[in-house]
Parts: structure tokens; sequence; C-alpha cells
């Protein structure tokens, strides 16, 4: 069994598409970032960066005591790794995957959270961060699309760099691009959500948030401001 420390965002969503790819059998742990659950010591004991998701697996690749991963890519290559699946055995189509992975983790993920950011939930509006941050997320939109053209997935085959770039590509509206005008692109969005396991994995926790309520000052607290006790 793997306890799975989340919450629903695009980095959750990485690890419940995974989980239900693979049919994992996995327990949820809401961890509610808007109450400040992730400053917990209990949670902080498994993430030390205070950040969701994380996992407990009480069933790791050779026995012995539980393993605790954080990090979304590090969770992925971790249940790649134990089921041996989404990810290619082989040294070259093993690395074409972790580069892809790595170009979401250090790209496209902190590009458009900082573009939500700027565009959404900034106490004030601030221009060059808007413009700034949206073109670079554009930009990357871009470079999927050019990988695209002449692949179904970015690796070749659906991969975990597949699950953790869907999350933060299929939210291009709120940052004004149209799928319209990335042919290659949109394809690669309606091939990855017509997968029965990333809409099951979309669904995970959705009971536990309201989108259409907006972000309440608690919540911007925690999330954009909170400073966690020496």
């Amino acid at each position: 069994m793997i306890d799975l420390y989340y919450w629903p965002t695009p980095n959750g969503w990485k690890i419940s598409i995974m989980l239900e790819e693979t049919s994992l059998p996995y327990k949820l742990v809401p961890v509610n970032i808007g109450r400040g659950e992730q400053f917990k010591p209990e949670f902080l004991a498994i993430s030390p960066n205070n950040r969701m998701p994380a996992i407990v697996d009480h069933d790791p690749p050779g026995g012995g005591a539980p393993i605790s991963v954080f990090e979304s890519g590090a969770i992925l290559l971790y249940l790649a790794e134990k089921t041996g699946k989404f990810i290619p055995s082989d040294v070259r189509g093993r690395y074409e995957v972790t580069q892809w992975l790595m170009w979401q983790m250090g790209g496209l993920g902190p590009m458009s959270g900082q573009a939500g950011h700027f565009n959404h939930y900034a106490p004030e509006k601030i221009p060059y961060a808007i413009e700034r941050y949206t073109n670079e997320v554009r930009r990357l939109y871009g470079v999927m699309d050019k990988r695209l053209a002449d692949r179904p997935f970015l690796a070749g085959e659906y991969s975990i760099a597949d699950m953790a770039s869907y999350p933060w590509a299929a939210a291009h509206e709120r940052f004004g691009v149209s799928a319209d005008e990335l042919p290659n692109f949109k394809r690669w969005l309606d091939a990855v959500r017509a997968r029965p396991a990333v809409e099951r994995g979309l669904a995970v926790g959705n009971e536990l948030r309201n989108p259409s309520q907006p972000m309440d000052d608690e919540a911007k607290k925690w999330l954009f401001g909170k400073k966690p006790e020496a």
C-alpha cells in the first residue's frame, strides 16, 4: 500500500494519474495547502520542503522498512522503477524520458506557476511579471509543439514525461494561449486526456476543494506569505 499525501493541484495530479495508470493500491492522505497542513511536523518528516505531493511506500522493492519520497519528479521515477512501466529499460529510451521529465520539473511547472500567480493571485498587477512569465509559458508550449511534430508523445511512447507535463499544459487557457495555435500540442492534449486512467487521476480529490470559490485570505497567507516558525 502507498500513502499519497496530496491536494488536487497540477503537481498532485501527476502522481494520482501515475497511480491510476499502474493500478497500484494507494490511500489518499489529504494535505490542505490552503490551511497550512504542509507545515505540520508529521508532514515535514516526509517532505522537508513543505510541498506536496509525497508518498510513503509500505511495500518497497526488495522489502524492508517503508520508503518515503518527495518531489513529484522523483516520485514518478520511483513508481516507474517499482512497476517497470512508463519508462524504457534501455539507456537511450530511459534518458529520453528523463530529460523531458526534468524539462517539465525545471521549466514548464515553475514558469506556469509564476504565470498563474502574477495573472490571477498577485495583490497588484505587475505588467512586466505578467508578460515575462506568460511569454515564457507560451514559448515552452511551442517547444512541445515542435517536439510532437513527428511523434505521438514527448519521448515517443507514452511515459511519465507526459504525465508530468499534462496537468500544467492543460491549463493553457489560463495563460491566454489557445491550443488551436499549436496543432501538435493540441493533438497531444487530446490523446493524453482520452486515457481512462488520466481521467480517473484528475478526479482524485475533487471533493476536497471548490474550484469556483475564490481563494480566501487564509489560503493566500499559507500559500504566498506564511513563514514557518523557527
